[in-house]
C-alpha cells in the first residue's frame, strides 16, 4: 500500500498516481482485450461523431465517421476487465482515498475504454464530473489505467491541482456545463492546470470533483485507457437518474 503522502496528495491536489500498478501480464492481458474489441468494433461502442467534441467528424457521413471514441461498459465485456477493476491493489486505495470499508463500483459513469484514435478524435474541455452525475455526496474516485503511454502529444488528462475544493458559481459554466474559457473569472484557474503524462501501467486516481480536460491525438497511434469510477456504499446514487441506471458491483 502506498505512504500517507499518497492520501495526503490527494486530499490535496484532488489526484494521485501510483507508478506501474498494474502488473506486466495484467496489463498486457489488458491491451489484448482492447485492441481486439477495438478491431471489432464490439458494442457497445460511442463514437466521435456521437458527441460532437471540438476536432470530432461533422456528421455520420463525414470522414472518420467511424472513429471510436469509448468502448462502452467495460466491466461485463470480460472476466479480466472485472478482476481488474476489483483487484486488491485498487481496492486497497480506494478504500483510504474514499475513508470506507465498503466500496462500489458504478457501472453507470465512466466504465469503458478510452480509445483515443489519431486522425478524428476529440478534445474533451475542462468540466468535472460531478456536473453530470447524481450521487447524494460529491465524492466519487475514477481509476484511470493508461494502458498505452500517454501525453500531451497523443491527448493525455490536464487537470487543475486543488479544484475539487473549489466552489465555482453556475455562470462559469456554459450551457454543457464545460468550465467557459471566455470568462475572465476562470483564467488564472485554467492558467494553473498541468498535464498528467502517464506510462502504461501507471494509474490515475482523480477525484469527481476535479476540473479536467484532454486534447486530440496527434499522433499516428491509438491511445487506450480503462477508467472505472467508485463510491463508498453509504454514497447512493440518485434514484430515477442516469446514476442509478444499473446496479453498482461491490468490490
Amino acid at each position: 500500500m502506498e505512504s500517507q503522502g499518497f492520501l495526503e496528495e490527494f486530499r490535496e491536489q484532488g489526484f494521485v498516481v501510483a507508478p506501474r500498478l498494474a502488473p506486466l501480464e495484467v496489463l498486457e492481458a489488458l491491451q489484448r482485450l482492447a485492441n481486439g474489441h477495438l478491431a471489432e468494433d464490439l458494442a457497445p461502442i460511442e463514437f466521435e461523431v456521437d458527441v460532437q467534441y471540438p476536432g470530432a467528424p461533422k456528421g455520420h457521413d463525414a470522414p472518420g465517421a467511424n472513429t471510436a471514441r469509448r468502448l462502452l461498459q467495460a466491466y461485463s465485456r470480460d472476466q479480466a476487465f472485472r478482476q481488474w477493476a476489483t483487484s486488491d491493489g485498487v481496492k486497497t486505495r480506494l478504500q483510504a482515498l474514499l475513508e470506507c470499508d465498503e466500496v462500489r463500483l458504478s457501472q453507470c459513469h465512466h466504465n469503458c475504454v478510452m480509445t483515443k484514435q489519431p486522425g478524428f478524435s476529440s478534445a474533451t474541455l475542462w468540466h468535472q464530473d460531478n456536473r453530470y452525475w447524481s450521487f447524494d455526496q460529491e465524492n466519487l474516485v475514477s481509476v484511470w489505467l493508461a494502458l498505452t503511454d500517454e501525453d500531451e502529444q497523443n491527448g493525455c488528462l490536464c487537470v487543475i491541482p486543488g479544484s475539487h475544493r473549489m466552489t465555482i458559481s453556475p455562470e462559469c459554466f456554459d450551457s454543457a456545463l464545460f468550465l467557459r474559457t471566455d470568462a475572465p473569472v476562470n483564467r488564472h484557474m485554467i492558467a494553473a492546470s498541468v498535464a498528467v503524462p502517464l506510462r502504461a501501467g501507471d494509474v490515475l486516481f482523480f477525484h469527481s470533483r476535479l476540473f479536467h480536460a484532454a486534447g486530440r491525438n496527434e499522433t499516428d497511434e491509438t491511445k487506450l485507457s480503462l477508467v472505472y469510477t467508485y463510491h463508498a456504499e453509504s454514497n447512493r446514487p440518485v434514484a430515477g437518474t442516469r446514476s442509478a441506471r444499473f446496479p453498482s458491483i461491490a468490490l
